[in-house]
């Protein structure tokens, strides 16, 4: 048995540091006048987490888990279900086609920036070809965790690193309502990825890389790629068990594949082909379809000019407002094929001699 390495957390807060902690999401002094009710509310806080009370309310694994009686969290339980009903309507072929339209870009005029973000306006220019073209654009603008109340994508927390099959599909690590770790977004953003058809991700470059908002959702999506859809298998988060069924041998399911993908990433001065380049392996990694020469594109607005003029230089770059379209169109098509059942990239008899 391979040991399970300990010793990186530190002790749990006390007393008095919850308290400083917890009041600060209370600094407002308009909570003043509620400071007793406050204290009470405090109180159950601190019971939860002292606790470690994750998830309140749970609900029997029931037929079709390795554990029937295992308690699972509510909140996980009804994601599984969406996924799976997602999943049901994704491949019949009667339902129409649907492309999932992400912007990436943090920038929106609803917060701090007080103007919208190009990759909005890319990914708008998309849809019209999308919807033009008779397909459902589902668009997810991440720019809504810099503007939205309370609205979060938490991090991953790499249980995949432990073992394979204590990393959840969905994510069971979140919410944590022991530590306060809740409305996460991912679980709604799970259900659009798996009832897509397509995928089409419009993002800037911030320093070499892509946004953190866009890259939250990303490594987020790593139980997409292998992960166990069965957390009564590993009794929740039991590093030990997980060890031991990774070691048994596991399949590594790829719950995402077969999607076409497509990508727009620009930028100012320079990062875009890096940028390009890491995201087409990664989803190509995750087993969807490349939609062709047309279907990714980097290029720069704005070469090296200010800031201030940024969105009139995308206004007089017909090329790249075309070019972003011909993605869009690219990805259209390549549904097209993958439904028809003419691009067969997932369901051919080649064995991958490592399955990771």
């Amino acid at each position: 048995m391979t040991t399970v390495r300990k010793g990186q957390a530190p002790a749990k807060l006390d007393r008095n540091e919850f308290h400083l902690r917890f009041r600060r999401a209370f600094y407002d002094p308009a909570y003043e006048q509620i400071d007793r009710e406050l204290a009470a509310v405090e109180d159950v806080a601190w019971k939860a987490y002292a606790d470690s009370n994750k998830s309140p309310r749970t609900v029997k694994a029931g037929p079709g888990f390795a554990d029937p009686d295992y308690d699972l969290s509510v909140e996980w339980k009804e994601a599984h279900a969406r996924l799976l009903a997602a999943e049901q309507r994704q491949k019949d072929p009667a339902t129409p086609s649907r492309v999932l339209l992400i912007n990436g870009s943090a920038r929106n005029d609803g917060s701090c920036p007080g103007e919208m973000s190009k990759s909005w306006r890319m990914t708008m220019l998309a849809r019209e070809v999308l919807e033009s073209g008779g397909v459902e654009a589902d668009v997810l603008d991440l720019s809504l965790q810099i503007s939205d109340y309370d609205r979060h994508i938490y991090p991953c927390k790499a249980c995949v690193s432990t073992a394979m099959p204590l990393c959840h599909w969905p994510c069971s690590c979140y919410p944590n309502h022991a530590e306060r770790q809740t409305n996460d977004w991912m679980n709604e953003i799970y259900e659009r990825w798996v009832a897509a058809h397509g995928v089409i991700i419009v993002t800037p470059v911030y320093w070499y890389q892509a946004p953190a908002v866009l890259k939250l959702m990303i490594d987020r999506l790593v139980c997409a790629d292998g992960g166990n859809p069965d957390p009564s298998s590993t009794q929740g988060k039991e590093a030990e068990l997980a060890k031991q069924i990774e070691q048994r041998g596991w399949d590594y399911p790829k719950h995402l594949a077969g999607r076409a993908f497509g990508l727009v990433v620009h930028g100012d001065v320079a990062g875009i082909e890096g940028t390009r380049r890491a995201l087409s392996d990664w989803l190509n990694w995750m087993g969807l379809v490349d939609s062709g020469s047309f279907g990714q594109l980097d290029r720069y607005v704005g070469y090296y000019e200010n800031y201030a003029d940024s969105h009139e230089h995308l206004d007089r770059d017909m090329a790249v407002q075309e070019e972003v379209r011909n993605v869009a169109r690219a990805v259209l098509e390549a549904v097209k094929e993958v439904r028809a059942g003419r691009v067969r990239v997932v369901s051919h008899a080649l064995r991958n001699p490592r399955p990771k």
